[in-house]
């Protein structure tokens, strides 16, 4: 794939806020065709420091709510600023995924790149703790770092040099989810599919210098890309 609008965001000062494999160049992917109009009022959902977020206002045109739980608002509002972004249009919040405090019916569409399957993996979390903020009709676009196929009953060596099976409980296959949403009430599935991202996302992940990052190479320059994968969702509210 051609990362057209992603081009604009890899200078280093801005590559250094990523927190895993490039998830602006998964976002453009993920967002290819996207159905949602400018103007949208959209939850960057587990946003990190804003990277994602300032991504969706200036490429898409969106009104973006940024809701992470492990980063810091007023910084995100201070990196924001340095963005040139409208304060009206991108708002940090903080957030747990798991208990949002938006008015119902609040977003037209919800991106959460990277992050979904650490709290999604419940199948009852769609239905109960998301669908509820989503207008109906409305549109949820999910990336999520998996695997090819299921290996957790017989894990390589190489995935085991950088991450613990318990940290490799987070990453499964397209089959896993498929069965996770598709239990839904309140959704309409209409993808889950595996991502043309995976060895160019890491490649900009693994040259960043912070210590997680470096943590990664090990398993990565061994090979464990070849059993690893993106995965996208989309989903509408019924």
């Amino acid at each position: 794939m051609k990362y057209l609008k992603s081009q604009k965001y890899e200078a280093p000062e801005l590559m250094s806020k990523i927190m895993g494999p490039n998830p602006i160049k998964l976002e453009e992917e993920l967002l290819d065709g996207c159905a949602l109009p400018e103007g949208s009022v959209v939850c960057d959902l587990g946003s990190g420091q804003g990277l994602t977020s300032v991504f969706l206002v200036k490429e898409y045109g969106f009104t973006v709510y940024a809701a992470d739980l492990w980063s810091d608002p007023d910084e995100n509002r201070a990196f924001f600023d340095s963005m040139g972004v409208d304060r009206e249009k991108l708002i940090p919040v903080k957030a747990d995924a798991a208990d949002l405090k938006f008015e119902p019916e609040f977003f037209d569409g919800i991106v959460s790149t990277d992050s979904y399957n650490y709290f999604g993996r419940d199948p009852h979390y769609l239905d109960d703790k998301l669908l509820p903020f989503v207008k109906k009709g409305g549109l949820i676009y999910i990336c999520i770092p998996g695997m090819k196929k299921d290996l957790h009953n017989d894990l390589p060596p190489e995935l085991l040099l950088s991450w613990t099976p318990e940290q490799l409980a987070y990453m499964r296959d397209a089959n896993y989810w498929r069965s996770i949403v598709g239990q839904s009430r309140g959704a309409e599935v209409l993808e889950v599919s595996e991502m043309e991202s995976n060895d160019e996302v890491w490649a900009d992940w693994l040259r960043q210098e912070n210590e997680y990052a470096i943590g990664d190479r090990r398993s990565m320059e061994a090979g464990a890309g070849k059993y690893l994968n993106f995965i996208k969702i989309v989903l509408k509210k019924k």
